[in-house]
């Protein structure tokens, strides 16, 4: 399990947003008010590196070209298996329950999340036979 810190995070989606690119790149479509500076972009891209989630392929301009090795839905199915774990004792019961609640949802509602979950795991279960 990879654990990002939240500006590990922000460049991830970044490059994930990109597909792949330089340093300069990722730079050129943060927010102009909030930009960091390349050399904090590219250290946060070499940490991400070292744990595996970003590779690099070179370019024929003396700069490495990065790219997600962590796509979004691993990632995302990780943060959500995290969330579950520490904050509903590992029950998605506990957090559909919660999310209902929160949410104010309506009978209709939840039976629409039930036959989607149950699609998703009928195709998931067959896509795995």
């Amino acid at each position: 399990m990879i654990e990002l810190t939240k500006a590990e995070e922000q460049i991830l989606y970044l490059l994930w947003q990109l597909g792949e690119g330089t340093v300069q790149d990722v730079i050129a479509i943060i927010d102009k008010e909030k930009k960091p500076s390349r050399t904090t972009v590219s250290t946060v891209i070499r940490i991400l590196e070292s744990k595996k989630a970003v590779g690099h392929k070179y370019s024929n301009k003396r700069s490495f070209i990065y790219y997600p090795i962590l796509t979004k839905e691993a990632y995302s199915r990780q943060q959500l298996s995290r969330l579950v774990q520490r904050y509903f004792n590992n029950s998605f019961a506990s957090l559909a329950s919660f999310f209902a609640k929160e949410n104010n949802l309506t009978l209709e509602e939840l039976d629409v999340l039930l036959d989607e979950a149950k699609k998703e795991l009928k195709e998931t279960t067959s896509n795995h036979e």
